[in-house]
C-alpha cells in the first residue's frame, strides 16, 4: 500500500455541515474510501491510495475512476448515481462543491438511501426473508443476461492470478495467518485449477465471463423502492469486474454463509440455476467460494492494520476459504408424490444441509421442462407440453443434470412427482453407478390440503391445478425402501425427521 495524497483538508471540508447547507454529516470508512452522507446526498471519496489491484494515487486516476463508478453503476442502480462532482479551490484558498476553480480532489455524487435497507444490516437484524432473496436472485440473473460478454477476460489463467496474488499478499501478513493453513490454501486451489481448466476456459469461449458487478457481497446491495438493488460495482480494475458470471455470484453466496445464512445461500443458487439453466458452473463453485473468501481475508487484513478488532474476521475468512476446499462426498435424494404434497418446500427446506459448498442443488422437473421448452418458469405451459413425450425428455433431463452433478462432486435433490416406476428405477439406478448414498422420500397429505396449497402458489414454476389435483384422487402408495412421510405435519418437524433418517 502506498499513500500519495493528504487529503486532510478535502476530509475537514467534507465533514463540515456547512458545506452541505448545514445538514448533519455521517461518515462511512472503507478501506478504499470515505462517503459523507448529509440530507439527501451521498459523497464519495476516494482514498489516495494504491494497492497491487487498485490505484487511486493521483487526481488524474480518481477522477477517472469517479466517472467509471457512475456509467457502471447506472446498469443496476440508475436511480441512485447522479455524476461525478469536483472539489474545487476558490480565489480565497477555501474549497467548493463543482466549483469555477481548478479541481483538488472528486467525488461521486448520489442520491442517499436508508442505511437499514443495506442487506448487511438487514442480515444482522434477520430481516432477510426468503421472498426478498428471491427476488434478489432474479435481480442478479437478469444483470448477467444482460452484462456485455468479455471474451477478453475471465478463464483459466485469470482465476490463476487471483489465487497468485490472494496467497502473495496473504503471505504478505507475515505472522497474521497460520503458515500451515496458507500453504493448504495455495495447493489445493491449485490442485482444483489445474482439474478444472478447460472447464473454465470453455465458459469464457461460451460468453459465460461478462463484465460483472465484481464486489458482489451483501454490503453492495441495499432496498430502493422495496427493491433488491445492486451498487458499488468495481470500476477500478477490469480484470476484477470481468468475470464468470458464477463466481460474481460466489461472493454473495459466500457472504450469506459466513453469516449463517446458508439456507439464504441455498435458495439464492437454487432460483439463479432456475432462471439462468447455468449448471455447469457448479462444478468449479467450491473454487469460486474459496477465492472469494480468500479475498475478504486480505480485505479485513487490510482494514485490521488501522482496526484491530477486524482481524479475527479476517482469520475466519481464511478458515472459510480452506474449508471449502473439502468438500465431502454427494448424495442422491430424491422426492416424490402426488401434486400438492408439498415436495418443492421440503425439498427447499433440507437442501441447505446436504452436502458442501451452499448445499445441495434442486433439480425439478418443473423448472427443467420449462428450460428445456425455453419458456420463463413463471409462464404457464399449455397442457400438451405435459404430453407423454415431452415429460420423458424432462425426466431424462433430470437424469443427465444429475450425473453430471454427482460426478462433480455436488449433492443433489430430485423433485419430481415419480409416479412412473421406470423413473424411480433409473434415478436408484444411477446412484448405485455413481456409487453414492440415496435416499427417496414419498410424501403424502389429504386431497383437501393439497388442493389449499395449489391454490395459495405464487411465484412458483408448478403448473399444477387443484383440476390436476382431483386426477390424483386414490392416494399413491409409497414406493418400496422409499421413506414414507404424512406432510400434513409441520415442515420444521418433517425437516428435522427427514435429515436425521437420510443422513445417518
Amino acid at each position: 500500500m502506498t499513500e500519495t495524497t493528504d487529503q486532510t483538508e478535502t476530509i475537514a471540508f467534507l465533514e463540515n455541515p456547512a458545506t452541505h447547507g448545514g445538514a448533519a454529516v455521517e461518515r462511512i470508512d472503507t478501506h478504499s474510501a470515505i462517503v459523507f452522507l448529509a440530507g439527501a446526498r451521498a459523497w464519495k471519496l476516494k482514498r489516495a491510495l494504491k494497492f497491487p489491484f487498485l490505484d487511486f494515487s493521483t487526481l488524474a486516476r480518481r477522477a477517472e475512476c469517479c466517472r467509471r463508478e457512475i456509467e457502471l453503476n447506472k446498469r443496476t442502480a440508475p436511480t441512485l448515481y447522479r455524476k461525478a462532482v469536483p472539489v474545487t479551490r476558490t480565489a480565497d484558498g477555501g474549497l467548493a462543491l463543482d466549483g469555477a476553480g481548478t479541481p483538488v480532489d472528486w467525488l461521486v455524487s448520489m442520491n442517499r438511501f436508508e442505511q437499514s435497507g443495506l442487506f448487511d444490516r438487514m442480515a444482522a437484524a434477520g430481516s432477510l426473508t426468503p421472498d426478498l432473496m428471491t427476488a434478489l436472485a432474479d435481480t442478479i440473473a437478469a444483470f448477467h443476461r444482460d452484462a456485455e460478454v468479455t471474451p477478453d477476460k475471465g478463464g483459466a489463467e485469470a482465476m490463476r492470478w487471483v489465487i497468485d496474488d490472494n496467497i502473495e499478499e496473504l503471505r504478505a501478513f507475515g505472522d497474521l495467518f497460520d503458515a500451515a493453513a496458507l500453504d493448504t490454501l495455495d495447493a489445493g486451489s491449485h490442485a482444483l485449477l489445474d482439474a478444472n481448466a478447460p472447464r473454465l476456459d470453455a465458459r469464457r469461449a461460451d460468453g459465460r465471463v461478462r463484465h460483472c458487478h465484481g464486489d458482489l457481497h451483501l454490503q453492495n446491495i441495499c432496498l430502493v423502492e422495496g427493491r433488491p438493488t445492486l451498487f458499488d460495482c468495481i470500476e477500478f480494475n477490469d480484470d476484477i469486474a470481468c468475470v464468470d458470471v458464477v463466481y460474481d455470484l460466489a461472493f454473495l453466496l459466500m457472504d450469506l454463509a459466513h453469516r449463517g445464512r446458508r439456507d439464504l445461500a441455498n435458495l439464492v443458487l437454487n432460483r439463479y440455476l432456475a432462471r439462468t439453466g447455468d449448471w455447469g458452473g457448479l462444478a468449479i463453485l467450491e473454487l469460486f467460494l474459496s477465492c472469494r473468501a480468500a479475498v475478504k481475508a486480505k480485505v479485513s487484513a487490510i482494514s485490521g492494520r488501522s482496526d484491530p478488532s477486524r482481524i479475527p474476521e479476517a482469520k475466519n475468512f481464511l478458515a472459510q476459504a480452506v474449508g471449502y476446499l473439502e468438500r465431502p462426498a454427494p448424495r442422491l435424494v430424491t422426492v416424490g408424490g402426488a401434486p400438492g404434497t408439498g415436495k418443492s418446500t421440503l425439498a427447499q427446506r433440507i437442501a441447505p444441509e446436504i452436502g458442501g459448498g451452499c448445499g445441495a442443488i434442486l433439480l425439478r422437473t418443473d423448472v427443467l421442462r420449462k428450460q428445456m421448452l425455453g419458456t420463463d418458469i413463471l409462464e404457464r405451459l399449455p397442457e400438451d407440453a405435459y404430453d407423454r413425450e415431452t415429460t420423458e425428455r424432462t425426466y431424462d433431463r433430470v437424469l443427465d443434470e444429475a450425473e453430471a452433478l454427482l460426478r462433480a462432486g455436488i449433492s443433489v435433490i430430485a423433485d419430481a412427482t415419480f409416479t412412473d416406476a421406470r423413473f424411480r428405477q433409473r434415478i436408484e439406478d444411477l446412484a448405485r453407478q455413481e456409487g453414492v448414498p440415496f435416499a427417496g422420500i414419498w410424501l403424502q397429505a389429504p386431497q383437501a390440503l393439497r388442493e389449499e396449497r395449489i391454490e395459495g402458489r405464487t411465484n412458483d414454476p408448478s403448473d399444477a391445478t387443484v383440476g390436476l389435483i382431483r386426477r390424483f384422487t386414490q392416494e399413491l402408495a409409497a414406493p418400496e425402501g422409499w421413506l414414507r412421510l404424512d406432510s400434513s405435519q409441520p415442515l420444521d418437524r418433517m425437516a428435522s425427521n427427514t435429515l436425521r433418517k437420510i443422513l445417518t
